[in-house]
């Protein structure tokens, strides 16, 4: 997703915006922009490439005010000409989203005299910006965007005001003092206030040095409320580690602790959530769930599927977002929402419908004030603390922490789960992240048969049961950051095609650690392994047989075996992070990708 940035106050804005969107790097971007105010009028800089790219062009661009933009080509080239800011008469203006009744709109401007210039929607925004501009800026941009349909976040720029508004994109404005701020995502003003006020879809913001007013597109004043961020400015710095990503591979043992805090006793055998509103006993009229997620967030809700199934004896549909809306199936009387940003376009869309047939919406999400907070009934936060690389790692994990708490929660209330069996179970859930920590010291096995693998052309990850959605999981962040071509499959699908692919230039990676379908794992290795291809497995520090099968070992410690695809996680992320960094690939931001992808 494009990244927006904006500043209204007493300091020089050109080394605030360009900080800023640095921070914004991550959401990948192919041009960057800024529009600053200089006193008499509003100069325009960008061009394709980077960031730091466009800062060897600027000159000494003396203003208070300004706004700024990275791009994720969608309407047009990544070139200079298609860039943001896109300004017509006295109107910058900086866009994320996609207009979908641009060339209706750029029909009908062109007839009334105005010309464009490049092949994106945001320029039509502009240009009708600019068209009903008479002196007054919130009013005409609340014209201009009543004319648009589609999906908007905006700052705009005219002479030293400076207007922002939303709908179904992301936008955060900061509170400072003599100074305030717009932006996209949280991390790229954190590091000048904690102080945050976050825009609800079809609202307007007037933002002035002194002062920020907010209005409804009737233009009638709306009160906001103020939250403070918890996160410091180190969190969302690399803190010595080479990327974000390894940084946040190892950032998962306090994740997960910090998800687990305050919600569990393992001494009474009790979970407690301070956003569910669902009692125990309301579980048990609860006998169908629907999980709605994209990507990442999908392969948790998958094993999520399993928990549930096995700890509560609850049904449980895992729909991609994407197609729920158009699969005509009923939701379950629980729906539950998975999206680290809270913001992914598809998942909110799917929500929303899903709402409409009754029953209760319950959101997973890391971001407070995020949209899906907002849509659903209830919310869990998963607390795992800002996260910059685009392939998701510590969000991941937190996700899976929150599923368990919750499948825990219902099989208790379902009363499939007996007092000393939960209270069992709480306890090892509390040892995973010392686990985790035991992986992470063994990473430079796992680096070396990165290394040995990292220039395969095709790698498959196999599982069973609970290890199949990492084995999605691993092959999501393979293909994601070292692209390569990667598959996840259910171990026992091997016969019904995927067969055809297995050679000796294939390596598996098998997720093999000890419960239920442990010997018929085994019996899918023996198939791979009779095509010779090699096999890397995932197994458990006790297992003494495992090594006659396959070519190499990567131990995780012994745990429950309902608890075992947290451990296996961490070692499919790093096997992962380390082929791309030994193909010398961009691993915080992979080409094509977004961090939060905010259109449909």
């Amino acid at each position: 997703m494009c990244g927006i940035v904006g500043y209204s106050g007493i300091r020089q804005a050109v080394p605030i915006l360009i900080d800023s969107l640095k921070r914004l790097e991550y959401r990948g971007y192919d041009s960057a922009g800024i529009a600053v105010f200089n006193e008499s009028n509003v100069e325009v800089y960008k061009d394709k490439g980077k960031i730091v790219d466009l800062e060897k062009t600027l000159p000494n661009i003396p203003g208070n005010v300004g706004i700024g933009h990275t791009r994720w080509a969608t309407h047009g080239r990544p070139n200079k000409i298609n860039a943001h800011p896109h300004t017509s008469g006295n109107i910058s203006v900086v866009h994320n989203g996609i207009i979908e009744n641009y060339q209706q709109l750029r029909e009908k401007l062109i007839r009334s005299g105005y010309q464009f210039s490049s092949e994106t929607d945001t320029e039509a925004l502009a240009h009708l910006i600019n068209n009903y501009y008479k002196n007054d800026l919130v009013d005409a941009v609340i014209l201009a965007l009543n004319d648009i349909k589609g999906s908007y976040a905006i700052a705009v720029l005219c002479g030293n005001e400076l207007v922002a508004a939303r709908k179904d994109s992301p936008l955060v404005i900061g509170i400072g003092e003599n100074e305030n701020f717009i932006a996209s995502d949280i991390p790229a003003i954190l590091k000048y206030t904690r102080k945050m006020i976050f825009l609800d879809d079809m609202e307007i913001a007037y933002v002035a040095p002194d002062k920020v007013s907010f209005f409804d597109t009737g233009k009638k004043p709306i009160e906001k409320t103020m939250k403070l961020i918890e996160w410091d400015l180190e969190a969302a710095e690399k803190s010595g580690y080479e990327h974000f990503m390894l940084k946040e591979i190892h950032e998962q043992p306090k994740a997960l602790h910090e998800t687990f805090a305050g919600r569990i006793s393992e001494l009474e055998g009790t979970i407690a959530f301070d956003g569910l509103n669902l009692k125990e006993e309301q579980v048990k009229d609860i006998n169908r769930i629907s999980i709605i997620a994209c990507g990442t967030s999908y392969n948790a809700g998958l094993l999520g599927k399993y928990l549930f199934e096995q700890l509560a004896g609850i049904h449980v549909d895992v729909e991609i977002a994407s197609e729920f809306r158009y699969s005509h199936s009923s939701p379950g009387s629980l729906v539950i929402g998975i999206s680290q940003s809270g913001e992914t376009a598809d998942t909110l869309a799917a929500l929303r419908e899903a709402k409409t047939f009754g029953g209760r919406s319950l959101a997973i999400t890391n971001i407070m004030g995020s949209t899906i907070t907002r849509d659903a009934d209830s919310c869990i936060y998963m607390r795992s603390g800002p996260e910059i690389g685009v392939a998701a790692t510590k969000t991941f994990m937190s996700q899976l922490g929150v599923l368990y708490l919750l499948a825990l929660y219902f099989g208790k209330g379902k009363g499939k789960i007996s007092s000393d069996r939960m209270k069992r179970m709480l306890v090892s859930l509390r040892k995973v992240p010392a686990q985790i920590t035991r992986i992470l010291s063994n990473k430079e096995l796992i680096k070396k048969y990165a290394g040995i693998y990292s220039s395969s052309s095709d790698i498959f990850f196999i599982g069973r049961t609970l290890n199949y959605p990492i084995a999605l999981e691993g092959a999501l962040k393979l293909k994601e950051i070292s692209y390569i071509h990667a598959e996840g499959y259910a171990a026992g699908e091997l016969k019904h095609g995927p067969l055809a692919l297995i050679t000796k230039n294939t390596p598996v990676i098998a997720i093999a650690t000890k419960g239920l379908t442990y010997d018929k794992m085994v019996n899918n290795i023996k198939e791979v392994k009779a095509r010779e291809a090699p096999v890397i497995a995932i197994a458990d520090e006790k297992d003494s047989e495992i090594e006659k099968y396959v070519d190499a070992v990567i131990r995780v410690p012994a745990t429950d075996d309902i608890l075992s695809p947290m451990l296996s996680t961490v070692v499919v992320q790093l096997l992962s992070y380390y082929t791309a960094k030994a193909r010398n690939c961009p691993i915080d931001q992979p080409r094509n990708l977004a961090k939060s992808v905010t259109v449909e």
